[in-house]
Order: C-alpha cells, then sequence, then structure tokens
C-alpha cells in the first residue's frame, strides 16, 4: 500500500504508511522472524521487509487482502503444513480477514535457516575441494 514506487529506508518505514491493524500484523511477522532468527539481518530487497542469513532467508510484504511470504516452502513437511496458503508460484498468501499462523512463520524462518547453512556450508566444501592440488 506504499504510494510511491521508491523503495522504503528500513522496515519501520515499510510498515508505517499502513493502516493500524495491517501495521500491528506486520510487526508481529517481523517480531516472529526476529525470534526464530535472531542473527538475521533486516534489510529492504525488492521494495519489501526482508531478512538475510548465510543468503536471504525470507522476505514478507503487506497487500489489498493478504500477507506475502517468499520464498516458497522448500521442506517438504511444512510445505504440506502451509499448502492450504499457497499462492500460484508456491509463495505464501495468508488473508488478512484470517488468524495470522506466527508459528507457522517461525517454522518456515528456522528451515530457511537450515537450507541456507546447508548450502553455504556445501558451497564451501565445493571451494575448499577446487583449491586442492590434483
Amino acid at each position: 500500500m506504499q504510494t510511491d514506487r521508491s523503495a522504503p529506508a528500513d522496515i519501520d518505514a515499510y510498515i508505517a504508511p499502513f493502516p493500524p491493524e495491517v501495521r500491528a500484523i506486520l510487526e508481529k511477522i517481523r517480531a516472529t522472524i526476529r525470534k526464530a532468527a535472531p542473527k538475521a539481518e533486516e534489510r529492504i530487497s525488492y521494495k519489501m521487509p526482508a531478512f538475510a542469513q548465510d543468503g536471504m532467508l525470507v522476505y514478507f510484504a503487506a497487500f489489498k487482502k493478504h500477507i506475502g511470504l517468499f520464498p516458497p516452502v522448500g521442506d517438504p513437511a511444512l510445505r504440506k503444513a502451509a499448502a492450504v496458503y499457497a499462492g500460484a508460484k508456491g509463495n505464501l498468501r495468508f488473508p488478512l480477514d484470517e488468524p495470522m499462523p506466527y508459528a507457522l512463520i517461525g517454522k518456515i524462518v528456522k528451515a530457511r535457516i537450515a537450507e541456507n547453512k546447508a548450502a553455504a556450508a556445501a558451497k564451501a566444501k565445493k571451494k575448499a575441494d577446487k583449491s586442492k592440488p590434483a
């Protein structure tokens, strides 16, 4: 619901223009992500609030009738739990007129931390293997 096309300076600036009831949801999502990923760095990416730790963890954004959470869920068990919220490309859409699944959001963030950590370790191993003499 941001009125101009420029990216907000930070997550506070992103959240500020929304109506109070949406702001409260966005703040609680932010706190849920922060609790699940206390070492993650907050940033704005693609004009949305985002959290990064060993790569991008999650993005979230408010739309007219829902809150979007990106990227798609990778963990098979969580994908099943989140299926009811899946959008066209697997990203999640949490309707504003239903209770927010904050516990599910926290689990998704923790799974993304594990995915990013594994990917970073694999990349480091590949790099180390390349630098070894044959």
